[in-house]
């Protein structure tokens, strides 16, 4: 059994983790409601440029935006993987990742390489270590994200779908749906289908007039609506990883607490053991004596 100062030493130990684990859930959770609330300002936006793209897409019927045109000759697809920049979340990047791997083998089943935009340090290194081809990346990209950091890396996949160098392209990331559940999606992005694009309520047929032409307003417009789908699923990533980290970390903090309970039971019987066997030698030497 250990001596008391070793158990003491554990306790204190535990104690000082136990602090650390307290302090990270209460950042998670200040930085989980501002992750949230600007995952879920910008959902309207994706749903309404979503609207007007598909709007678009079927009122030029004699123009076919890139994008809505299937490369099925292709032998390669990409991929865009959102990951967190900091472990420390449970089993987030774990699912996320796995779900993918999932996917590029039965890519790779098919015939088909593949090409990866990693987004976020934990997936660009499981990428790197599987052997896959990264094509580009961004990370750290801090608390809030910029889509003018995303947009150079994620255009390197967008031009090469364009050119019909890719069959398609997947987007995987976390998704929020509520502080307790976070699950990984695995979604095509490219080709866009106007049925993706279009959402309750957005199934009219408006004549539009375009200035300066309509290829070029769609051509625009289709692009941003990709881009604005990218920064969706990195604000949804961000809000799952503090929900995540702040669950995780609590549950590291319970933890703790039961183990320096159990610690300080197996010191409080040390030290009973230790006194009753000082009192017993005590009482042995007092016998031997008189």
């Amino acid at each position: 059994m250990a001596s008391s100062k070793e158990i003491r030493g554990k306790i204190k130990s535990v104690e000082n983790t136990k602090k650390i684990t307290k302090a990270m859930e209460m950042v998670a959770a200040s930085k989980m409601r501002k992750a949230q609330e600007r995952m879920r300002s910008a959902r309207p936006y994706s749903e309404k440029i979503g609207n007007i793209a598909a709007n678009l897409a079927t009122a030029n019927p004699e123009y076919k935006h890139h994008f809505l045109v299937s490369n099925d000759q292709a032998k390669a697809a990409g991929f865009v993987v959102v990951t967190t920049d900091k472990g420390l979340c449970g089993g987030l990047n774990t699912n996320l990742l796995r779900a993918t791997t999932a996917k590029l083998k039965e890519l790779e089943a098919a015939g088909q390489k593949a090409e990866v935009v990693a987004i976020g340090n934990k997936g660009l290194g499981f990428m790197n270590r599987i052997g896959a081809k990264v094509v580009s990346q961004v990370t750290q990209l801090g608390d809030q994200p910029h889509i003018e950091k995303m947009i150079g890396p994620v255009k390197v996949l967008l031009d090469a779908y364009a050119e019909g160098k890719l069959s398609a392209v997947y987007l995987c990331y976390t998704r929020f749906i509520n502080t307790m559940k976070q699950e990984p999606v695995v979604q095509q992005l490219l080709p866009l289908t106007t049925e993706g694009m279009k959402t309750a309520g957005g199934n009219h047929s408006w004549d539009y007039i375009y200035e300066p032409d309509a290829t070029t307003v769609i051509d625009e417009l289709l692009v941003r609506y990709t881009e604005a789908l990218v920064y969706q699923a990195v604000a949804e990533n961000m809000a799952s990883e503090q929900s995540a980290r702040m669950v995780a970390m609590k549950a590291a903090t319970d933890n703790a607490g039961t183990l320096i309970g159990e610690l300080k039971l197996v010191y409080n019987k040390t030290r009973q053991a230790a006194i009753t066997k000082e009192l017993s030698e005590i009482v042995s030497g007092a016998a031997a004596v008189g």
